[in-house]
């Protein structure tokens, strides 16, 4: 059920994010205790602010109630992904070129399955990840299908 919801919303959202040059960036769908959320993670080029979320919110909220696509109660939160915004999408991996990232694989790659690191490139198949271990810099290929999650990473240093 969740996934059609996230398929049905996703389809809903995006002429509205459309028409305010804004990027879709990821639809959840989930159980919380009793309650279900309906959360819409909305970005562009120069950010987002609290008017931009707003509109998408109140645009969406009357499409839902419209097609009526979820039967059952839930919250819907319209907002930016954050600073550590998600990369889901091979494009996000090319604007995320050159900034610190946080990446999970479904495998070990050199004996880890953890990095963070700068992403120094990506071609479409392979991110490489430049990693510092202690003083020292290591690459790091990451085979793009190996990737189980992928975040930018802030980092303090």
């Amino acid at each position: 059920m969740s996934k059609k919801v996230v398929d049905v919303v996703s389809e809903m959202v995006q002429p509205i994010l459309d028409g305010l040059q804004l990027e879709l960036v990821d639809v959840e769908f989930v159980k919380e205790g009793q309650n279900w959320f309906l959360r819409v993670f909305i970005d562009s080029d120069k950010g987002v602010d609290i008017e931009e979320c707003a509109k998408v919110s109140e645009a969406l909220s009357e499409k839902l109630d419209e097609a009526d696509p979820i039967s059952q109660n839930y919250f819907l939160e319209v907002s930016s992904p954050g600073a550590e915004r998600p990369l889901k999408k091979k494009a996000d991996f090319e604007k995320a070129l050159g900034k610190n990232v946080f990446m999970k694989t479904y495998e070990p790659i050199d004996g880890e399955k953890a990095f963070e690191g700068e992403l120094t490139s990506f071609d479409g198949e392979i991110a490489t990840v430049t990693v510092k271990i202690k003083t020292r810099k290591k690459e790091i290929n990451i085979p793009y299908e190996k990737i189980a999650n992928a975040r930018l990473a802030v980092s303090f240093n």
